[in-house]
């Protein structure tokens, strides 16, 4: 399966860093979709990305499977290119991807099983899970 995952707040932690290595290990494609600009911008004071090239090697991310958004929605990215989810901490992001895509938003947020959501929904499409067991929390 292909989904992808948020950079800040989402697979900068290392719970969700984890996560995402294990996705790999077991043969998923797995995708870094982020806000950034790719490129570091002196007069705009952008940060570089190392951290973010950092985390993806550590994990096994490809380079080429890193798509900076540049400050556009993600889901302009993510439309018809048939990933399975998106972890976000971004409630507007995700709020784009569920009505502008069939991607599954879910939401990375304290308290909120997301990662449950995104085993459950992995589980319905190898069908070792049917529909009627699952329970997504909407935004």
């Amino acid at each position: 399966m292909k989904v992808s995952f948020d950079f800040d707040s989402t697979l900068s932690i290392d719970i969700v860093e984890q996560y995402a290595k294990e996705l790999i290990e077991q043969g998923h494609e797995i995708w870094i979709v982020t806000s950034r600009f790719k490129y570091f911008d002196k007069s705009r004071n952008k940060v570089n990305n190392s951290d973010l090239y950092e985390v993806a090697d550590r994990i096994g991310i490809k380079e080429d499977h890193i798509h900076f958004c540049e400050m556009e929605n993600k889901s302009e990215f993510l439309k018809d290119k048939e990933f399975l989810w998106h972890l976000d901490d971004d409630a507007i992001e995700l709020s784009f991807i569920r009505t502008d895509t069939t991607v599954f938003p879910i939401w990375r947020y304290q308290g909120i099983n997301w990662k449950q959501q995104c085993q459950d929904l992995l589980r319905i499409l190898t069908n070792k899970f049917k529909p009627s067991q699952i329970k997504l929390i909407t935004l």
